[in-house]
């Protein structure tokens, strides 16, 4: 019987916030299929939610990772160079934007919240590509996660939708200066989920509404099952695919309309 199989592979998730943060459960299908897991937390006031997760996992490393606190990314990886030697795979769930930019109009976005969504949710990824390459010399797995707002318009959605997009580019870019490293570079697509970060959305609720009536499977997705398009990726099942978007949302990217 062939099975999923992560036994003596280290991997490295980026993004927990709680129990239904999508990297969580990207982290409990790693765990379960036998990796050893480097755990991040965004700051002190995050700790006591993840903590209990990093327990959970058996996690060796459990350290905070503000992509903008200079040192502590780098830190994050020094550390794994140092209890492990290298990294098999890389889940990263880091998107943010000021409040103001996530409920206002792109045409109103200044400049300075549009570079710091661009640092935070997307740059953050090529750095941690940069600062894997060197762990990951037998090759390995990128991943991030992006949603059908890079593609199309989605109200509501408003910056994050051009910084996925750049997101979704960059993993493009990635794969193919990495692939002679064996390095392959994905996102996941994930549908619409009840996380932390979707609350920030407004109007959240009307995108679940339209999933569940307008999708091919008339359903919304469940963290879990884009934990486990996780896993696939980060498995050698996919060992020939990069440089592709995953969707993991019950189809809905292929009804190609503007949600209202």
């Amino acid at each position: 019987m062939e099975i999923l199989d992560l036994n003596g592979r280290k991997g490295l998730v980026v993004g927990i916030a709680n129990e239904d943060s999508l990297a969580w459960w990207a982290a409990h299908h790693f765990h379960e299929a036998g990796a050893e897991l480097a755990i991040t937390y965004f700051n002190d006031k995050a700790k006591p939610h993840v903590e209990p997760l990093t327990r959970r996992v058996e996690a060796p490393i459990f350290l905070p990772c503000n992509v903008t606190v200079p040192g502590q990314l780098e830190a994050v990886f020094e550390s794994i160079r140092e209890t492990w030697g290298r990294l098999d795979f890389l889940f990263h769930a880091v998107a943010w934007a000021r409040k103001e930019d996530l409920h206002g109009r792109l045409t109103d976005c200044s400049a300075e919240g549009f570079a710091e969504s661009m640092a935070v949710s997307c740059h953050s990824f090529i750095r941690m590509a940069k600062l894997a390459e060197p762990l990951m010399d037998k090759g390995g797995s990128l991943m991030t996660l992006s949603y059908f707002g890079a593609e199309k318009v989605v109200d509501h959605y408003n910056v994050m939708g051009p910084v996925k997009a750049a997101l979704e580019a960059s993993v493009r870019y990635l794969a193919h200066e990495l692939g002679r490293k064996s390095i392959r570079v994905n996102a996941i697509s994930a549908g619409a989920v009840q996380t932390r970060a979707a609350s920030g959305i407004t109007h959240f609720d009307e995108l679940l509404n339209e999933t569940v009536r307008k999708a091919p499977l008339r359903r919304t997705v469940e963290a879990c099952e884009v934990g486990r398009a996780a896993l696939l990726l980060a498995s050698d099942y996919t060992t020939a695919i990069t440089g592709e978007v995953l969707y993991v949302d019950a189809g809905m990217h292929i009804q190609g309309m503007v949600f209202h």
